[in-house]
């Protein structure tokens, strides 16, 4: 059960990360543009509305992602609450792919929205 309830707490991570996150990205975008945090591409970087687009955005895409996630997780572990380590851990696994995929998959959806919204130059179009 120990390893279960390990798993469980590991497979909540992503999805609480990319609710926080998001929310950060997009009530509280960084004021000015820096190579050090905040959605950081060469797109969004052009100029503050591009990186103001770019932060609530993907900081939207997060919080929505990271919602619908959760449940989803918390489902399929309760599925297995009582089965043994090698399928606790196959399940972790996939759910935590499934994760990963989601997490850096907002990236091209954002730059997707970056590129129809504003030209090579930073410009609105």
């Amino acid at each position: 059960m120990w390893f279960w309830i390990l798993m469980f707490i590991c497979n909540l991570l992503i999805p609480i990360l990319m609710i926080v996150a998001g929310n950060m990205m997009y009530k509280h975008t960084p004021k000015k543009i820096n190579r050090i945090y905040g959605y950081r591409t060469g797109r969004s970087m052009k100029n503050e509305e591009t990186w103001k687009f770019a932060h609530d955005y993907c900081g939207r895409l997060w919080f929505k992602w990271g919602s619908f996630l959760t449940i989803p997780t918390i489902i399929a572990m309760l599925l297995v609450v009582h089965s043994n380590d090698n399928v606790i851990g196959i399940v972790t696994l996939i759910i935590e792919s499934i994760q990963i995929m989601a997490l850096f998959g907002v990236i091209f959806l954002v730059e997707s929205a970056l590129k129809k919204n504003f030209d090579n130059n930073g410009h609105r179009k």
